[in-house]
């Protein structure tokens, strides 16, 4: 359970970097599909340098497949979050909202148990997060939350592909496949901004690329070695960092309520690792 802790409180640190890099970009649609193509072209290369050398694992193909194409809900979504809101509101429910789905919706579907006090952690993280964006309107945070559900779904997939695979090499065919329809996507729905994109940006979408393909290698990893509830709240250990980063890089508002409901999420996480 210390190797899931820590794997997903890393990947916490990495997601909240891209995501920060996401919400300075001029055009945060395109932005998030460069990195999620710059990753699954790394990782197809990858695949197919592991089939060359020798005998691929075994990858749920058809659960990577599906997560692989619900990107394209969570970009258009997440962009329009980052929109209308705050990163330091919108981030926090849509991950906030993705935690509490995704623990539920893993004991239900999946039969993951938590302990009393994980759950009463749980509770607390995900009242902390709501208490970052109490201050916002239903309409500016409405794209959030159905980020949040878009997030639990796809967490609950993932559990239940990655726990009959290989966990690198059903990454990296996630990504794959999030790169191929999210590239359709965009190519058919606004085909002349690619190549300038590209162009003018690739060398900051390999970077988040990078930093996102990394970060879902370590939560897939870490479901592996704990039930998805608990890596899920976990990861949203990003919601303090994006609180301060708000503050910090992005000059927002309101910083003190913020910060005092990241601590509050601390709490919660405290209680989530103390009751395993």
């Amino acid at each position: 359970m210390l190797l899931a802790t820590v794997l997903a409180l890393a990947a916490a640190v990495l997601h909240a970097s891209w995501n920060v890099a996401v919400k300075q970009s001029a055009d945060r649609r395109m932005a998030m599909w460069g990195q999620f193509t710059m990753s699954g072209i790394a990782c197809a290369v990858l695949l197919a340098g592991w089939a060359i050398v020798g005998e691929l694992p075994d990858i749920a193909w058809r659960w990577a497949a599906l997560s692989g194409a619900m990107h394209v809900p969570y970009i258009a979504l997440l962009a329009s979050a980052y929109r209308r809101s705050d990163f330091s509101m919108s981030y926090p429910v849509a991950r906030g909202l993705g935690a509490l789905s995704a623990a539920f919706a893993g004991m239900v579907v999946l039969g993951d148990r938590l302990s009393p006090l994980s759950t009463v952690g749980v509770l607390v993280v995900g009242g902390g997060l709501m208490a970052l964006a109490r201050t916002g309107s239903l309409r500016a945070l409405a794209p959030a939350i159905a980020v949040g559900l878009v997030i639990g779904t796809y967490s609950v997939v993932d559990a239940h592909g990655v726990r009959q695979s290989n966990a690198a090499g059903y990454t990296m065919t996630i990504l794959v496949s999030a790169a191929v329809v999210t590239t359709a996507w965009v190519t058919a729905t606004t085909p002349r901004q690619v190549l300038p994109a590209v162009r003018d940006h690739w060398r900051t979408m390999a970077m988040t690329g990078a930093a996102s393909t990394v970060a879902y290698g370590l939560v897939m990893a870490a479901l592996q070695h704990a039930p998805v509830g608990y890596v899920s709240s976990l990861r949203e250990a990003s919601v303090v960092i994006a609180a301060f980063a708000g503050r910090r890089l992005l000059d927002e508002g309101d910083h003190l309520r913020r910060i005092a409901a990241a601590a509050v999420v601390f709490s919660g996480l405290a209680l989530l690792v103390g009751g395993r």
